[in-house]
């Protein structure tokens, strides 16, 4: 079976884009959480946060 990448519906904060990625990875969803702030802050915040609303548009949910 091909692994797939979905939003999370049991690790979701927002809109489950960062936990679908930890699902994805199997890891710990606060690492990319972490991750993901740190590229928010290092980037200025708004190419981070204009990264994650467009995944959460293109990313399917997981049925």
């Amino acid at each position: 079976m091909e692994k797939r990448l979905y939003k999370s519906n049991d690790n979701k904060m927002l809109c489950g884009v960062l936990g679908g990625i930890a699902e994805y990875f199997d890891i710990d969803p606060t690492l990319v959480r972490i991750a993901y702030l740190c590229l928010s802050v290092f980037s200025a915040g708004f190419p981070g946060i204009l990264l994650y609303f467009l995944m959460a548009l293109v990313m399917p949910k997981k049925f």
